[in-house]
């Protein structure tokens, strides 16, 4: 058994309660195959909390239901869970999310080869109305590097496990200043690459459910967030397709949302930055008003992409 895989784990799911979906992601997270003791946190954000019908709990887990104490929202959801949490690592999920049984030994076992590492991520299956797609990371271990070009899908917020201390020490908590919350964990990730590697296992281990986002179409917060994203990393200046490809989703969000003078202006950034950027030019189609942004979405969610 490798070092460090029978750790103490605790796992957060910050909620607004979604029944029945929150239920599955608690017992998909109680019965890890992970030998060590597992702590299961449920934050409650917003609404009152409420108890889980889990059944009786295998052995060597325990479950805790909380409210978030902190700012409204799912960081402040996290970081209240981070405060909570006894555990040596710190997974996340998403409330309508879920995990196949060997995620977490996976992770820790990835870790132990990854002396110098903190953090880790899984390959994920993404579940649509329009099928399921399967996305292994593209690279390994990811760095810096990759995710200023590439939003690195795979290191989704519901496929992390993170040292506990490490966090905390280098990285810093879940950032609740970022607009509506969004692209929070993009944030974290960008954080602690800065620090060190993240590596992750090559197998689809977390289930991703889209169709139910609490962001879906809210979309001038979306853009928002990701001007601060880009106002907050300054690295992204130095990978110039990867600031376009930001450019180009904040034109696609200004658009969808009917600033289309502000969308032009996000655009022509990209295309100067990277004539090849698609967003841009999904972009400047919205402006058209000739298709909207949801079937845009509806065409791209069902290839298990996004924008």
């Amino acid at each position: 058994m490798q070092n460090g895989s029978a750790s103490a784990v605790t796992v957060v799911i910050a909620t607004r309660d979604r029944p029945g979906q929150l239920e599955e992601a608690a017992l998909a997270a109680l019965r890890q195959d992970h030998p060590g003791p597992l702590e299961l946190l449920v934050v409650f954000d917003q609404v009152p909390v409420r108890e889980l019908d889990l059944g009786d709990l295998p052995a060597g887990r325990s479950l805790r239901l909380m409210a978030n104490k902190r700012t409204p929202g799912l960081p402040g959801g996290r970081n209240t869970g981070i405060g909570a949490a006894t555990g040596e690592y710190i997974a996340f999920c998403d409330d309508d999310d879920s995990w196949l049984p060997g995620k977490v030994t996976a992770q820790l076992s990835l870790l132990a080869d990854h002396p110098g590492s903190f953090a880790s991520g899984t390959g994920v299956e993404v579940r649509s109305p329009g099928g399921s797609t399967v996305r292994l990371v593209p690279f390994e271990p990811v760095e810096l590097r990759h995710l200023l070009r590439d939003r690195v899908f795979e290191l989704h917020p519901s496929s992390v496990l993170v040292r506990r201390d490490r966090l905390v020490a280098e990285a810093g908590l879940v950032d609740e200043e970022i607009p509506g919350g969004y692209a929070e964990d993009y944030d974290l990730a960008l954080r602690i690459a800065r620090i060190a590697p993240i590596p992750c296992v090559p197998e689809p281990l977390t289930i991703v459910n889209w169709g139910g986002s609490f962001f879906a179409h809210r979309f001038p917060m979306i853009a928002d967030a990701l001007e601060y994203l880009l106002a907050k990393h300054p690295e992204f200046t130095g990978e110039p397709a990867g600031l376009a490809r930001v450019q180009g989703q904040i034109a696609f969000y200004r658009a969808a949302s009917g600033s289309f003078r502000a969308a032009l202006g996000w655009a022509r950034r990209a295309l100067r930055g990277n004539w090849r950027e698609p967003r841009a030019y999904l972009a400047l189609l919205l402006t058209t008003r000739l298709v909207g942004a949801e079937r845009v979405l509806r065409v791209l969610n069902a290839r298990g992409r996004g924008v």
